[in-house]
């Protein structure tokens, strides 16, 4: 990136080499996109259809085992939906089946690496210190099968505050922090404050509502009544410290050309602005 060869970079990953890359890249003044880390807000209002929401969340955060970077791993309940969905959710959760990605009744596979696997743990272990509850998981599984590789339970933590560290840094793993929220403005709030603005979800029958919130979210893309993020020929990308630019769609054409003006003049007559 700092050859003064290279006219354009882009980097998908983790936000604090993002940092390094656009640094380096100021050097020589080079164009830079980036697609970086995320802590997705999913939000689940009173309203919403509960089955359809449950099963979205669950794929929303362990889908590619919780490895992905718009994973929606902050889950914000309404108070007075907030236990069930929880039930529900655990419930759900205790049914995805690890193992090999190959095989097709797998949901959830292995952790990329012994490092990745070790800090997933280490955030579970934060949680549990400051104050959160491990509703399911936690821990590696047991069995033949996985004792060689890199393997890590599904994790729903609870008693989660939006200010404890699980909540506010990206662990890049199969774990989910569930917090509850009272009303509009709170949820918004809260959801708004983080590093973050790459994806979120809103979950309501109240289309009314699902306009007023995505409206407000920071976010590059926002998912209504759905878990899946992309789509052929939608922009992809992310606000904050997710980085800018946006891919998979058109817009993402004017990221590597450049526009140039040309004047030609094809009269017979010399042109003569002086007039002299």
């Amino acid at each position: 990136m700092e050859h003064p060869g290279v006219d354009k970079v882009a980097f998908t990953g983790e936000t604090s080499t993002g940092k390094d890359i656009m640094a380096k890249a100021s050097e020589t003044l080079k164009r830079v996109t980036l697609e970086l880390g995320g802590k997705s807000p999913n939000i689940v209002f009173e309203d919403a259809d509960l089955e359809s929401a449950v099963v979205g969340s669950v794929f929303g955060i362990y889908y590619n085992t919780g490895q992905s970077c718009e994973a929606r791993s902050r889950l914000f309940v309404h108070e007075s939906i907030y236990d069930e969905f929880v039930e529900k959710f655990v419930e759900k959760t205790k049914q995805l089946k690890l193992g090999d990605p190959l095989n097709k009744e797998t949901h959830v596979g292995a952790i990329i690496s012994a490092g990745q696997l070790e800090t997933i743990h280490s955030y579970v272990d934060l949680a549990k210190k400051e104050g959160a509850r491990v509703a399911f998981g936690g821990q590696r599984p047991e069995g033949g099968e996985f004792e060689k590789g890199h393997w890590y339970q599904p994790t729903v933590l609870v008693d989660v505050t939006n200010d404890m560290r699980v909540a506010q840094e990206e662990i890049f793993g199969p774990v989910v922090v569930i917090m509850k929220f009272s009303d509009e403005k709170e949820v918004i709030q809260q959801a708004n404050d983080s590093i973050y603005g790459l994806a979120a979800a809103v979950w309501t029958q109240n289309h009314s509502r699902a306009h007023r919130i995505t409206e407000q979210l920071k976010a590059g893309i926002v998912m209504v009544n759905n878990p899946i993020s992309t789509f052929p020929g939608l922009p992809f990308g992310g606000y904050k410290q997710s980085g800018f630019g946006r891919e998979l769609a058109l817009e993402s054409l004017d990221l590597y050309t450049e526009t140039k003006s040309v004047l030609s003049y094809v009269g017979t007559k010399p042109m003569n602005p002086f007039g002299i």
